[in-house]
Parts: C-alpha cells; sequence; structure tokens
C-alpha cells in the first residue's frame, strides 16, 4: 500500500477535525443565540405509534428543551469545506502532491458527497420547524417519501448507468440480483435511515457513526478505492469534532440534519464498496453497523409488540434507551456502544478484507 495513498485519506481527516473544532464556537453561539430548541410548553416527544412517549419525557425532557439541535451542521459543513478547500488547492496550486490529495471525483465521490448534501438540506429543514412552526418538523411520511425517493433513484442510478446487479457474499463470490438491487438499495437506506434514532443520548451517535465510517475507509482502501476511503476519513474527522463537543454534557445535539445525512451516505458508501468495489460492503453491515441495526431493530418490535400484544418488550425504546431506564447511566451507555461498536468494526474489515 502506497505511503501517498495513506496520506491521501488520514490528512483530510485531520483537516476536517481541526475544521470542526474552529467552526463549532461559532455554530454554537448562533444556535444559543436563536435558542435552537424545542420550546418550554411544546409537547413531549412521541412514539413511533403517535402515542406520547412517556419513560423518555421522564429520562430527557428538560435536555429536550434547553439543549440545542442542529449540531450535524458541523459534521457536514466541515466535511464539505474541507473537501473544497482540497479541490481549490489543487486547482490553484496544481503540483502532484496537491493533485494526489485531491479526492474530489466522479467515480467515488460525487454521488456520497450529493447524498449527504440533500440529506442535510433536507434535515436542516425538519430540525427549522422542529423548533420553530409546529413544532413537529417535517412530518414522518414526508420524510420517508423523500428518503425512500431518494434511494430509488440512487438505486436506479446504481442498476442502470452503473451496472451493478449483484451483491458480494462473504467466500462464495457474488449473487446476482438484477433490477432487484433497487429495492434492496431502498430498504437499506430506508433501515439505515430509521436507526438515526441512536442520536439519543450524549456522545452516543457521534462515536457509532465514527466507528462505522473508519471501519469503510479501511475496506475502501483495501480495495484501491482511495478517493472514497478519503471521503470516508474525512467523514470520521468531521464526526470526531462533533464528539469532542457533544461528549456528557452535550453542548448540542446531532439531530435530523446530521443523522439523516450521515445515514443515508452511509448507504451509499455500503454499495459501493460492495461488487462495485469488488468487495462484500452491503454482507459487513449487518457486523460493523450492528448497533444500528439493533436500534432500529428495538423500535420496529417495541411497536408491533404493543400493536398485536398490547404490551411492551423494552422499557422504553430504542435499545439504548431501555438500558438508561433499567439505571444505567447515559456516560455509561454511549461509553459500551462505542467499545462494542469498535470492536465490531474490527471483526467487519477483517472479514471484508479476508473475504
Amino acid at each position: 500500500m502506497e505511503i501517498a495513498n495513506i496520506v491521501k485519506v488520514m490528512l483530510p481527516a485531520a483537516v476536517a477535525f481541526f475544521i470542526g473544532i474552529v467552526i463549532t464556537p461559532i455554530v454554537t453561539h448562533f444556535l444559543y443565540k436563536h435558542k435552537v430548541w424545542k420550546q418550554v410548553g411544546t409537547e413531549g416527544k412521541k412514539a413511533m405509534d403517535g402515542t406520547d412517549a412517556t419513560e423518555f419525557n421522564k429520562l430527557h425532557a428538560d435536555e429536550e428543551t434547553r439543549t440545542p439541535r442542529m449540531g450535524g451542521i458541523v459534521i457536514w459543513a466541515s466535511t464539505l469545506i474541507t473537501i473544497l478547500l482540497i479541490a481549490i488547492l489543487a486547482r490553484l496550486m496544481p503540483t502532484a502532491e496537491t493533485l494526489k490529495l485531491d479526492f474530489l471525483s466522479r467515480d467515488q465521490t460525487w454521488i456520497p458527497m450529493m447524498t449527504l448534501i440533500l440529506g442535510a438540506i433536507v434535515g436542516f429543514i425538519n430540525d427549522v420547524l422542529d423548533v420553530r412552526g409546529s413544532g413537529k418538523g417535517l412530518s414522518l411520511k414526508r420524510r420517508v417519501v423523500f428518503v425512500l425517493s431518494m434511494a430509488g433513484f440512487i438505486g436506479w442510478w446504481f442498476y442502470a448507468k452503473l451496472g451493478v446487479t449483484s451483491i458480494g457474499i462473504p467466500f462464495d463470490g457474488a449473487l446476482h440480483v438484477g433490477w432487484l438491487i433497487i429495492p434492496i438499495f431502498m430498504f437499506i437506506a430506508f433501515s439505515l435511515y430509521a436507526s438515526g434514532v441512536i442520536d439519543g443520548i450524549d456522545g452516543l451517535s457521534g462515536g457509532v457513526f465514527a466507528s462505522i465510517f473508519a471501519a469503510y475507509a479501511v475496506i475502501a482502501l483495501s480495495q484501491g478505492q482511495v478517493n472514497l476511503a478519503a471521503f470516508c476519513a474525512t467523514l470520521v474527522g468531521a464526526i470526531l469534532a462533533f464528539l469532542w463537543f457533544n461528549v456528557p454534557p452535550a453542548r448540542f445535539y446531532m439531530t435530523e440534519t446530521g443523522t439523516m445525512a450521515l445515514t443515508l451516505t452511509l448507504g451509499v458508501v455500503v454499495f459501493m464498496t460492495d461488487s462495485m468495489g469488488g468487495g462484500i460492503g452491503i454482507s459487513m453491515l449487518p457486523i460493523i453497523g450492528a448497533l444500528l441495526v439493533l436500534t432500529a431493530g428495538s423500535v420496529v418490535l417495541q411497536v408491533l409488540s404493543k400493536k398485536f400484544r398490547g404490551k411492551k418488550i423494552f422499557i422504553v425504546a430504542p435499545l439504548h434507551h431501555h438500558f438508561e431506564a433499567k439505571g444505567w447511566s447515559g456516560p455509561k451507555v454511549a461509553m459500551r456502544y462505542w467499545i462494542l461498536s469498535i470492536m465490531l468494526a474490527f471483526v467487519g474489515v477483517i472479514i471484508a478484507i479476508i473475504g
């Protein structure tokens, strides 16, 4: 593996981190100045079935009305600024070194970058409406329609324009699925979006997302997709800058402008590290992203159990709040999730490289 490629991947991550550290005081000042949090007197959080999330409101109701939202701005802004700075540098000072560092490419970074931008914009609109307007944000139906529509278009692009028609299987080549790659991508994108509810405890989502994107950066690098690896690493640096300020007590929450951008972008990265990169990125998602799977799954199981059995499985869903309700402190939950996420990332990367 070339040293130049390692530098190309790691340098943007460091740049994004320090840019995030620099811009956060500006973002924080704006969020506090404009009181970007749920206003006192608005309804408490609702469960997915529309009922009051009683247990959650007992645990976090006060934080909902005094901690700013939209912290995800730090993540996507740091990422985009880093990408643009390096691209501009390569064009203004076109030396062998600066051109090598530029990882903005049509074949590897345009799709995930545009997905990041679109997810950030729609999430930002939701967050604005959540703290202003009706106080309820965009309806779940509208957000789901957006996610599925965008996923359908990207899935079609993978199939029709890039010729992606199979899924990599560990130690067993590839499974040809043809046009079904489109609904498969839509399902994965929607499932990942649903897992965005992991943004519920100070420091939790940042640590988990950083581990996942770091794992896929290594996988992409092992496949020779250096630009995609650099993009993922840049996101890791930006997420770590966010995490620096999101550890307890959190200065702000990531909310939709961060979670929607990250989960949808992750879906694209997962596909690009699969058969398109000669790998098994999709098959590794349940391992590398196991905590996201458990988070979304616990909500689905809770809703179904309440509907068909008339009782809960968990004290409160998602799963991380269940542990809080059982007496675990928020920091304990977050740090144990970090540990698990890092170990799962190790396992997934190893299987992806040898499989």
